[in-house]
């Protein structure tokens, strides 16, 4: 008799914390349903008003508006623009949420009514049109509604939310100039950090996740290639800096293909190129801009030899002297991997698959795609990350796509546009359900 009371009493309580789990996802996705069309016009209006790096004042001001009206004690100007938001709800953990606020250099094509027609000076004064064609507006946009549904929600947890909006992502320096200015010694150090980063490869309802390293270092690098200048109808009089950056440039393809061990992922892409004047003038210079991607420090420091080992050896060839090798700047920043916290992850994947169902939570292979949020958990806080990639195209481009291998638009593409409000509820819904889980389970540092 006992053993039988002991099972239906055990069989009692799983049922009982399996309908309280059941009854919760179903307030939380209705709550995001109810605050969909809210957010859907904070999107647009974000994806209207594109910001480049360090030039985030307004993104900033909206983000902060809206924080304060949400009860988080709020501050602005961390690290240039980046925005602070504190909401204390009694003792527990601490869980940090971040986003990305800044737009790219470039040109809407989506042809969508809300789409950009934005032109702006950057830093250096240079005029460009700008997109939100990285995803941030949806960053931002799931973001501010996971904080809303969770402040709705917070007889369900105790603990502290730390929201960061943060600046100059695409620049890779806006994570690090927030930790410069004291982000983890004026305000709460975290248990956890968290992101979404949308994705241009998952369906919208789904999330990717990695329980590791998710996303690649990455070095950026100047090249400037010196030469003779003179007529261009007298090339054996000059020693043309076109040519030998060219042949540079094919030669720096050798480096993944013929010097890298081919199990260690890597890649060097020459991204930028520009010399001369008109066509009938060779120029005394040629600058090409790098980006180095890598997982593993012994493979960029083989890439750095290799680089500049390439451009001497070029230059060399076409009889250039010693004072006018070519000059190779790589850039001083130390911009590794996003390591994700594998536990932290896990803890997220079963949260998600709980609100989603199994089959919209899915593993992916990592990616040579980089992001400064890995900054966060490289300070001597160790604080675990974890990163996840939330789907963001159109189920029935997605469709299109598996049956006949039509291109989807990557990031950072003029076409590139999220799904809104299948991203926006799969999002809000089970980051929210993850934070509350994680508040809720013993502190794991």
């Amino acid at each position: 008799m006992k053993f039988v009371f002991s099972f239906l009493f055990t069989s009692a309580c799983i049922l009982n914390i399996y309908s309280q789990k059941n009854q919760l996802n179903t307030e939380i996705l209705k709550s995001v349903d109810d605050i969909s069309n809210k957010y859907q016009e904070v999107y647009i209006y974000l994806h209207q008003h594109p910001e480049l790096s360090l030039m985030e004042s307004n993104t900033a001001g909206l983000i902060a508006d809206n924080l304060r009206k949400l009860g988080f004690e709020t501050e602005t100007g961390i690290g240039g623009n980046g925005v602070v938001g504190i909401f204390r709800n009694g003792k527990g953990k601490t869980i940090l949420l971040r986003t990305d606020m800044d737009a790219l250099p470039v040109k809407e094509s989506t042809g969508l009514p809300y789409a950009s027609n934005v032109i702006m000076k950057d830093s250096k004064g240079i005029e460009y049109p700008v997109m939100h064609a990285c995803g941030h507006d949806i960053h931002m946009t799931t973001w501010l509604g996971t904080l809303n549904t969770l402040v709705a929600f917070k007889d369900r947890w105790h603990g502290t939310l730390i929201a960061v909006g943060q600046p100059a992502e695409e620049g890779m320096y806006g994570a690090q100039a927030m930790i410069d200015a004291g982000l983890f010694k004026r305000f709460p150090v975290p248990d956890y950090a968290l992101c979404y980063h949308v994705s241009p490869e998952l369906p919208a309802g789904t999330i990717g996740y990695y329980p590791g390293p998710i996303f690649a270092g990455t070095k950026p690098a100047e090249v400037t290639v010196y030469g003779l200048g003179g007529h261009g109808a007298t090339p054996h009089k000059t020693i043309d800096p076109v040519v030998i950056a060219a042949r540079i440039v094919m030669d720096l393809q050798t480096i993944v293909s013929r010097t890298v061990n081919p199990l260690k992922p890597a890649v060097v892409t020459v991204g930028s190129i520009h010399g001369g004047t008109r066509g009938n003038i060779i120029p005394e210079e040629v600058k090409m801009q790098l980006s180095i991607r890598f997982y593993e420090n012994d493979v960029l420091e083989t890439i750095k030899e290799s680089v500049i080992r390439i451009c001497r050896g070029a230059a060399i060839s076409a009889g250039l002297p010693e004072e006018k090798m070519p000059l190779v700047k790589f850039d001083e920043s130390n911009d590794g991997p996003v390591v994700n916290d594998p536990e932290l992850v896990m803890d997220g994947v079963n949260s998600m698959k709980e609100i989603l169902g199994d089959a919209n939570v899915v593993q992916v292979e990592p990616a040579l795609v980089a992001e400064d949020f890995a900054k966060y958990g490289q300070t001597e806080e160790k604080i675990p990350i974890a990163l996840f990639w939330l789907g963001g195209v159109e189920p029935e481009k997605y469709n299109t796509f598996l049956k006949n291998g039509k291109i989807l638009s990557p990031l950072h593409s003029s076409t590139f546009a999220p799904n809104f409000p299948v991203t926006f509820r799969t999002g809000v819904s089970a980051m929210t359900r993850n934070v509350i889980d994680l508040f809720r389970i013993e502190n794991k540092k």
